[in-house]
């Protein structure tokens, strides 16, 4: 046990945060990343292949997040795509994507950006791909969905979030 505190001691001299000075140090991993839901519908099929008009797609965006211990928490965005022709539903696809994050010894005011925009920005381009992949399958042409600013997404809501705040009445 002597020989452990001089080489713990050694390493702190030498430099080296020893193992409870790392603990305490702000840390961010992946601890894993999976699809939680994907689904599609192709409800007009096989009508819908003979239509040649293309569709109009629309995208919808949101995401979650939960602390399932301390420092650790999942974080998930879930993506709907809707193609309609006309008044047809061409493919509906939704997936969620989500991911186990080690978030540890950061401030307060910090996780809320990081599970609204780090992680987000992290698990979207699986969600791209399993979006892409699924309407594929589904014997449509790919949907390669836009990159996604979220740090403006999380500036806006906060913007709204302030702006209800100070609508109510007191």
């Amino acid at each position: 046990m002597a020989k452990e505190n001089k080489a713990s001691k050694e390493a702190a001299q030498a430099g080296q945060p020893s193992q409870e000075n790392q603990q305490a140090q702000p840390g961010f991993g992946i601890e894993k990343l999976y699809v939680r839901d994907a689904s599609i519908e192709v409800p007009n099929a096989p009508q819908i292949f003979t239509d040649r008009t293309a569709p109009q797609v629309s995208v919808e965006l949101g995401n979650s997040a939960q602390k399932l211990e301390e420092g650790i928490f999942e974080v998930a965005i879930k993506v709907t795509v809707t193609a309609k022709i006309g008044e047809k539903t061409a493919f509906l696809v939704e997936v969620t994507q989500a991911g186990i994050f080690a978030i540890r010894n950061l401030p307060e005011e910090n996780l809320e950006v990081i599970a609204s925009v780090t992680c987000p920005n992290i698990l979207f381009p699986y969600a791209r791909e399993a979006v892409s992949d699924m309407v594929t399958r589904a014997g449509f042409a790919p949907v390669l969905l836009n990159p996604i600013n979220f740090d403006a997404l999380f500036m806006q809501q906060k913007q709204q979030q302030a702006e209800n705040a100070g609508a109510k009445p007191n």
